[in-house]
């Protein structure tokens, strides 16, 4: 039996299952244009997240929801570039945004981030439902045209429709489990255990905001830090060469830990502060990114290894590049297929490419100069600049200049108004 909550409608332009950055961002730029739009989140946010360093492209979607401002209002850190021990012998370098033309991004508390994001779209109008978890879609002659949800600790399932309806659920894949398949990618198969540090030292000099990336023999640790004294600390190695158990993992984290170098002097003043947390063989991609009414954005699309910290960036460029498409998709149904099908190859090349470099980035027995005409090859083949700086523009998300961010849909609907006439 369905029932309607008090004061929401039961029609929509969109519905999002997901209100991740991901899906708060596809939300609120809709809603912005003037599109009815609801979010359905199975957690009450603030909750926690991993995934707490961003990229300069991260900003181009809060500028256009207007949330630069309050992330340093908020007192998130600035995050200026990364340092990095890695490579053949394990030679520590360093790179800087600013030589990439991008100023800074930020380091956040995860929870307090995709807050500001979910309360931006309900800002913009997006309806925002909390604690309501969909349990499956409602289909008409097999296209998608809304869903049920329940609420926690209520009765019963709640129906909403729309013309559309936009997974941003991440792993969970609440559409993209029924709809399609997923890719591994076996050189990525890797495993991940992570946890916090209070009253850590911090870098040196003006490394003081960077992120640091150590590579070791088998695995590699990332040390962010998120405010003054914490530091968010993981360990990622092949899922391969630990088998099962968190206990074990736990175990491979510590030994590696004394292994490593300015990771150690930062912690050694420091304590533990939180329990350990795991993740296992994240990097996949899904075989279709849309069907007949519905699409993925965000890790229900695709996830690559945490790297280069490209996970959120990705999932919210991604969601201000749909936001564009499926407001010309309402306005003009016809072009529905062909628009989302531009979006799904631009997406799915945008992260190939960024999943061959991670990939190739893995061989830790070259030199920096390496690493930089790699990406240079991969970004500026005819080679303008610099390679150093075309590594800052790769690793920096490219910044608006791949054509995932320019998708041009005019020739469709031209198309469509002149089949309509």
């Amino acid at each position: 039996m369905s029932s309607q909550l008090f004061g929401v409608p039961d029609e929509f332009d969109v519905i999002v299952i997901g209100g991740g950055p991901a899906g708060a961002t596809t939300a609120g730029l809709l809603a912005q244009r003037g599109r009815s739009v609801l979010v359905l989140d199975r957690e009450r946010f603030p909750r926690y997240h991993v995934g707490e360093s961003l990229i300069p492209a991260f900003m181009r979607p809060m500028k256009e929801l207007g949330l630069t401002e309050r992330m340093d209002a908020r007192g998130f850190e600035r995050k200026y570039g990364g340092s990095l021990i890695w490579g053949n012998e394990q030679v520590p370098w360093q790179f800087s945004f600013i030589e990439g033309g991008y100023e800074y991004a930020y380091h956040t508390r995860r929870a307090d981030l995709d807050a500001l994001i979910l309360d931006r779209a309900r800002e913009l109008g997006a309806c925002v439902i909390e604690d309501a978890t969909v349990r499956e879609t409602i289909d008409v002659d097999g296209r998608v045209t809304g869903v049920r949800y329940a609420l926690r600790g209520g009765d019963g399932l709640v129906e909403a429709r729309a013309q559309l309806v936009v997974d941003a659920s991440g792993q969970a894949r609440v559409i993209g489990r029924r709809q399609t398949g997923v890719k591994w990618h076996d050189e990525l198969r890797n495993v991940a255990v992570w946890t916090y540090f209070d009253n850590c030292e911090r870098l040196p000099g003006d490394e003081y905001t960077n992120i640091l990336i150590e590579g070791l023999d088998e695995g590699w640790f990332w040390g962010i830090p998120i405010d003054k004294g914490t530091i968010s600390v993981g360990y990622v190695t092949r899922a391969s060469t630990v088998g099962e158990g968190d206990q074990k993992l736990e175990q491979i984290f510590r030994e590696q830990v004394e292994r490593t170098t300015k990771l150690k002097k930062m912690l050694a003043p420091g304590r533990r502060s939180a329990g350990f947390r795991t993740a296992r063989d994240w990097s996949y991609h899904s075989d279709r990114f849309y069907g007949d009414g519905w699409v993925l954005v965000g890790d229900s699309a695709a996830f690559v290894d945490p790297l280069f910290s490209t996970g959120v960036a990705l999932a919210t460029l991604a969601g201000s590049t749909l936001s564009k498409i499926l407001d010309k998709v309402i306005e003009h149904p016809e072009i529905e297929e062909k628009a989302l099908d531009r979006y799904a190859t631009a997406y799915s090349n945008f992260f190939d490419e960024i999943r061959s470099f991670v990939e190739r980035f893995y061989d830790r027995t070259k030199y920096k100069e390496f690493y930089h005409s790699l990406a240079q090859e991969m970004v500026d083949p005819e080679q303008k600049n610099k390679p150093s700086s075309d590594f800052v523009t790769l690793i920096s998300g490219m910044s608006g200049k791949h054509p995932m961010f320019h998708i041009d849909l005019s020739d469709l609907i031209s198309a469509d108004d002149g089949a309509t006439r």
